[in-house]
């Protein structure tokens, strides 16, 4: 069973990683073009703007999951470093509890502020719902609160990335 969770997460890992980077990719692709439209065309388009805040939504929280899945998001451990292997454990578990009350948070009051704003809409893109736009905070909350989970109970998650000294060099 615990196998099964583990490839779970897996799977719901890499489609953070992939929603995520594609929301990247988008902002880095629509950026550029109200830039050119504004200064070249002499003609600003007016939906880059509110649609790169939208993608900036969806990986600053769903993004975010995936980059605490793996321990990639910033923290300072000097001091945790510095307790002995008991105290740190116990540190840890609080900690994951802490961050669990947080996915918890987003999960109910994002589920709220969807269910608030679903049949408002965006001025510049009237076919889309407001709610729709905040759905990326509960799912980001559920999928944080499922990695959260897995490192409690199953450890943290294999890096899926070699380490420097495992690669072998360019032959």
């Amino acid at each position: 069973m615990a196998g099964l969770f583990r490839r779970t997460m897996d799977y719901l890992y890499l489609l953070c990683v992939i929603v995520g980077c594609t929301a990247l990719v988008l902002i880095s692709a629509i950026i550029p073009w109200a830039v050119f439209t504004r200064y070249v065309l002499n003609s600003a388009a007016s939906w880059p703007e509110p649609m790169a805040v939208l993608l900036t939504i969806v990986l600053t929280f769903i993004g975010a999951a995936a980059g605490y899945r793996l321990n990639l998001h910033m923290n300072v451990s000097y001091f945790a470093d510095q307790l002995p292997a008991k105290y740190r454990r116990l540190l840890d578990l609080v900690v994951q509890l802490l961050m669990a009350l947080i996915a918890t948070f987003m999960i109910v009051w994002g589920e709220r502020l969807v269910e608030v704003t679903w049949h408002n809409t965006i001025a510049d893109f009237p076919f889309l719902s407001v709610g729709v736009t905040y759905l990326p905070i509960p799912i980001g909350g559920v999928c944080l609160l499922l990695f959260i989970i897995e490192r409690i109970f199953l450890g943290a998650p294999p890096d899926p990335l070699p380490s420097s000294h495992e690669t072998a060099p360019f032959e």
